[in-house]
């Protein structure tokens, strides 16, 4: 059974389409989703195609990714529907001819974790760079109503010891001659980028920032922390831990990273950068290692990461997010920590 199938998935789909967003505004639009079959942005699908139905936008999703093939294997489910499009591109080179304009433009595409920031650094850069000016100017020239630039909490490096929760006007300390700088200074130029159009262009772009997501539609390919301990406890192994623990992180449920999301589409201020976190998410890796492993009846146990893990860690510490910003506008969580590690656990066991 495949992830998006899940009857436990699909009822999670519906709950959230059933919010009452502004749902309206999407109405007749068109909508391009970059590094749409990624955690973030296939959930995102799926989110807009149920609202889609349910509400009858007469909305078309344009889904753009590097591979077509995977693409239509992942979204199989609209193959036969008018308001659904696969865009097979590389944001590097731009957005391919023939992609029509699109109403809003929501920028997901991105290596987003180590391995991929150890093995890739060159596309890591390249991406939140070149791809997002790629698609900036798409937008630019083609009248987008708005434009969402996904950025992270990365983007404020190490906390500098003045602050308990990063808010949005923070700047931490990164040292930007090492390769995993690439992540957090690509992020920031990327953001940066955006205001240069603002500026210029006149395009209106806002930017969420997401803290460590995580949820059943994480790629097999992620090696971020909590992705290996999903999989470890899913193989019924002990959960390893490759440091001793103490780094203390925001965490965010995909459903919640993707509602918020669309609160930043439907009410933020143009320019303007949004926390999607959740204090009820916040917790040392060795608390999360813990919780797992407790949920699957196996311990924690600790092993040294290999040169190339190594070299994508990140070297913060302490980064928790004040999400008060975005809650001014409504937004409002739904999935605690352990809630959403057992919907992970239900639904990837079975699509195995």
């Amino acid at each position: 059974m495949q992830v998006f199938s899940h009857p436990l998935y699909q009822q999670e789909i519906e709950k959230c389409a059933k919010l009452p967003l502004r749902w309206e505004q999407l109405r007749g639009c068109k909508i391009l989703i970059t590094g749409a079959c990624g955690m973030i942005g296939s959930y995102m699908v799926d989110l807009l195609m149920a609202a889609n139905r349910l509400h009858c936008l007469d909305l078309c999703v344009l889904a753009m990714g590097r591979n077509e093939e995977k693409a239509r294997t992942r979204f199989a489910a609209y193959a036969d529907s008018e308001n659904f499009r696969i865009v097979c591109g590389d944001v590097n080179r731009g957005v391919p001819s023939g992609t029509p304009s699109a109403d809003y433009i929501f920028h997901a595409a991105s290596n987003t974790h180590p391995v991929a920031y150890a093995t890739d650094p060159i596309g890591t850069l390249t991406t939140n760079v070149l791809g997002t000016y790629n698609l900036l100017q798409f937008a630019a020239d083609n009248g987008c109503k708005r434009f969402i630039f996904a950025s992270t909490v990365e983007i404020y490096g190490e906390n500098r010891g003045d602050r308990e929760y990063f808010t949005e006007d923070y700047c931490g300390y990164i040292d930007c001659n090492t390769l995993r700088a690439g992540y957090p200074e690509s992020k920031r130029a990327g953001e940066a980028l955006c205001q240069a159009f603002i500026a210029q262009k006149k395009l209106d772009v806002v930017i969420p920032r997401l803290p460590r997501a995580f949820g059943p539609t994480l790629l097999s390919s992620d090696t971020k922390a909590l992705s290996q301990f999903l999989r470890k406890a899913l193989q019924g192994e002990d959960i390893v831990l490759k440091s001793d623990g103490s780094q203390y992180y925001s965490f965010i449920y995909v459903a919640d990273a993707v509602l918020g999301v669309l609160h930043c589409l439907f009410h933020g201020e143009s320019g303007a950068a949004y926390n999607i976190s959740d204090r009820e998410c916040d917790i040392t890796l060795r608390e999360l290692a813990e919780m797992i492993a407790g949920m699957v009846g196996r311990k924690v146990v600790f092993d040294l990461p290999d040169k190339t893990e190594q070299a994508g860690f990140s070297k913060a510490t302490k980064a928790v997010m004040d999400s008060s910003k975005l809650k001014a506008l409504g937004w409002v969580p739904f999935f605690s920590l352990k809630e959403g590690i057992a919907n992970c656990l239900s639904v990837m066991r079975a699509a195995e």
